[in-house]
Formats: structure tokens, sequence, C-alpha cells
């Protein structure tokens, strides 16, 4: 049930494209990381920004439940690892941040959910342990904040995809 596929963000169903992320270590965050668990990738437009803070509390708060449903989440956004880092300790939150930072974007457009702004739409994405897309949502705008339910939601038809 992707809201998105006319904005053109990755279907259901895709294999992931090689693509290469930086962790807050500035170690790589590849397509290989992706396989053998069911990884959430919560991309969002802006670290510090009001709707992106309110969303990674809000998943925050349910982390247990989703780690417990067998799911690991990463922030994704176009800002530079120290940002991001700051970001994270400022909120207290535990979600692994990883930048797009340069080439800026890169991974966001293989994904489908780069805005031409510069910055991420406001997306989920869905990969199972064999690094095929299993669900996919894009926010109707980047200040719509997808509730939580989603993810749970995303989930069950990723576990009904399977």
């Amino acid at each position: 049930m992707s809201s998105a596929q006319a904005a053109g963000i990755i279907e259901p169903g895709a294999s992931v494209p090689d693509f290469t992320l930086q962790r807050e270590d500035g170690s790589d965050f590849t397509h290989a990381d992706l396989t053998g668990t069911t990884t959430v990738l919560v991309f969002y437009p802006f670290a510090f920004s009001p709707v992106c803070t309110s969303q990674l509390n809000l998943y925050q708060e349910v982390l247990d439940e989703l780690t417990a449903a067998g799911a690991t989440l990463y922030g994704v956004s176009c800002d530079a690892t120290w940002s991001q880092k700051a970001f994270r300790e400022q909120l207290g939150v535990s979600i692994e941040q990883l930048s797009d930072f340069e080439p800026k974007g890169e991974a966001c457009r293989a994904f489908g959910v780069y805005h031409p702004g510069g910055f991420p739409q406001r997306a989920l994405v869905i990969v199972g342990p064999d690094a095929v897309v299993k669900w996919s949502y894009q926010a109707p705008s980047p200040g719509d904040l997808p509730g939580a339910n989603l993810i749970f939601d995303g989930l069950a038809a990723a576990s009904r995809a399977v």
C-alpha cells in the first residue's frame, strides 16, 4: 500500500539499489548492511526541524516494539554526519543516523525520495532480509509526519509479502 507510486519512490518488489551512506563514525553503510535483517529507512528532510524532531521522538517511543517486531530503524537525511550526531544526541534518541551528504542526495535519488529543493522527501522504506523492498510510503508533503502506525502496517504487509 504505497501512496507515493506516482512520486517515484522505490516500489515494493524492487531490489535495493547500490548506495553508500555515512554512519556517525564515518564508516560506510551500504546495500550489504541490509542483508539478513528487516530494515526501516526513515528518510527525513532536515535535522533540528520541528517535524523531523517530532518524528524521531515518536519513533523512539515505539522503538522497543519495532525491535521486537524484528525491525531495525535508521534515520536518513542529507545533513552532514556531525549535524545528525548533534541532532540525535540533543533528542536523546538511539535511532542510528545515516548521512547522504556527499555526494548530496545520491542515495535518496536511488530510492526515489530526493526533493528538488535539495533534501529527502519524508518517506519510509522497509527492506527485507533479502535486500528487496517490501513496503514504501512517501508523505504527501515534507511537512506531514507519518505516524508510527504506518511502520507497523508496513511491517505487517512486509511479513505477508515473504
